[in-house]
């Protein structure tokens, strides 16, 4: 447990889960049942590399309906799916680190993430910080000095 404690610690910052161009981005729904996108669809070649983009705890590992799936839990209480796998490297229990190799995707990788039943944009996690932004009155813009998105990532409670 310590190590792992040690690693979290270690792997603040979040990364992409594959390197692929994003195909389709989170589009929020604007109701539970109505059409959008709960998550980021990346276009990989089969066999890319899917690697943990946070430190967590695996929580499922295995098929839904054909499909691979993993998910992994925050310990803020998030879910990080990552869905669209063919082939699958971790199990139920595994404490995983930042970049930690999950499996392999096929031709695309969906990921997404979900605070109870409800979904989130996966941006604020891979950014780290929340996409909201304050705006001058006047207008005019300045680059933005915003903090670092390693910046306080790691919650252990």
């Amino acid at each position: 447990m310590v190590a792992f404690l040690a690693a979290l610690l270690l792997s603040t910052c979040a990364t992409a889960p594959v390197d692929a161009p994003v195909i389709d981005p989170y589009r929020p729904p604007a109701c539970r049942w109505c059409p959008g996108n709960r998550g980021i669809d990346y276009g990989t070649l089969a066999g890319t590399p899917v690697r943990s983009v946070v430190a967590g705890v695996v929580t499922f590992a295995g098929p839904v309906a054909t499909v691979g799936y993993v998910v992994v839990a925050l310990p803020d209480g998030r879910r990080l799916t990552y869905g669209g796998l063919i082939g699958i490297a971790v199990a139920v229990g595994d404490r995983v680190v930042t970049g930690h190799i999950l499996g392999t995707s096929g031709t695309s990788l969906h990921f997404g993430v979900r605070r109870g039943n409800g979904y989130e944009d996966p941006d604020v996690v891979l950014r780290g910080r929340s996409r909201a932004r304050l705006v001058r009155v006047d207008g005019l813009r300045r680059p933005s000095s915003a903090p670092s998105r390693c910046a306080a990532q790691v919650v252990v409670g």
